[in-house]
């Protein structure tokens, strides 16, 4: 094992300090340079990530372009469940390991958890009942209850059944919910045990009450619910995302609101962030808008660094990681698998 790594470190929600980092790197019984970066392009992160060994953090600046320039770097380890804005046939054509953060202590509870909180808000309409007491507008809240179905006995439509979509599902089965869900990729034996039907995406669209998007967002999923989907869904639907802003087409979910296609939506992620203050999403009162902080709580952001850093530890030091992206990749260096 080499004696000296270079690690670089980008941002990450829970702040600039790598002291859990540091922490975990110490087991590689190694030395071990941090190189702290924050780069607006291409050209800043190739000139501090060039003769790094391992990259912790991601977005869209990771192009084919800095892959091909990244020489020595094994692994690159998103702080985040997404990896979108990396380039990962690049990555694997470069024989860079991409690994993502699905740790449940990290996002898995907190996201499922704000998903389940969006759908009550909308099926309640508690920000614009909120807004109308507020403002003194007590009688005008009874006007505005209808329609409202009653969330027992409705159905929740999963959109993408990995681990947070599968939280959601428990969890939503705690008010009654019938769940169906629609992902080509899940072990079949995993939904089952969450209460899950696998349907069709258009029949999980058309049979749900609230449709809850929780797949990453690739090229096949890319603007993957759109106008024709829209039509396919109840007009007393609601969409809740706390993905991927470009999995949902915002141009046709904007038309489907205002055409009353569906009730309404429930968004923490949006096309383009921070959303635009003319966006129409934000003049709709019944759309509830959140900055994208699904994943927040105090003791999420402290423990959000810890499994990257062991990922970046394992490759370092032999294993094969336990969340590749690009499994098929042939690594810079011969890994161990592990069970």
């Amino acid at each position: 094992m080499e004696s000296r790594f270079k690690v670089v470190a980008l941002g990450k929600l829970s702040g600039d300090s790598l002291e859990a980092e540091a922490k975990e790197m110490a087991k590689l019984n190694a030395e071990v340079e941090f190189v702290q970066a924050k780069c607006a392009t291409e050209n800043e992160l190739i000139t501090v990530s060039k003769d790094a060994d391992a990259i912790l953090g991601g977005g869209p600046l990771f192009t084919r372009r800095v892959m091909e320039a990244l020489s020595k770097c094994r692994v690159i380890v998103t702080y985040s469940v997404g990896f979108d804005g990396i380039d990962v046939e690049a990555a694997t054509d470069n024989g860079i390991i991409v690994v993502n953060n699905p740790s449940r202590a990290w996002c898995v509870e907190e996201v499922s958890n704000h998903a389940i909180s969006l759908l009550l808000v909308c099926a309640k309409k508690l920000t614009l009942l909120n807004e109308l007491t507020r403002n003194g507008r007590w009688d005008e809240t009874r006007r505005v209850l209808p329609p409202m179905g009653s969330i027992f006995g409705q159905t929740l439509g999963i959109i993408g059944c990995g681990d947070i979509g599968r939280m959601t599902a428990k969890k939503a089965q705690c008010f009654g919910l019938r769940i169906l869900g629609n992902d080509p990729y899940v072990d079949k034996s995993l939904v089952n045990e969450f209460g899950i039907t696998l349907m069709s995406l258009p029949r999980v669209l058309k049979e749900s009450d609230f449709v809850s998007v929780h797949t990453p967002l690739d090229k096949q999923t890319w603007h993957l619910i759109g106008e024709a989907e829209f039509k396919q869904m109840k007009p007393t639907a609601y969409l809740i995302n706390t993905a991927r802003g470009a999995i949902i087409n915002e141009a046709a979910l904007i038309k489907a609101l205002r055409e009353k296609w569906i009730a309404g939506a429930g968004l923490d992620v949006y096309e383009k962030e921070p959303i635009d203050r003319g966006n129409p999403l934000l003049k709709m009162d019944n759309v509830v808008v959140i900055p994208h902080t699904a994943s927040f709580s105090d003791e999420a952001l402290e423990v959000q660094p810890i499994n990257p850093s062991q990922e970046v530890v394992r490759v370092l030091s032999g294993p094969w990681p336990r969340n590749p992206v690009n499994k098929t990749v042939k690594p810079k260096v011969n890994l161990t698998k592990q069970d």
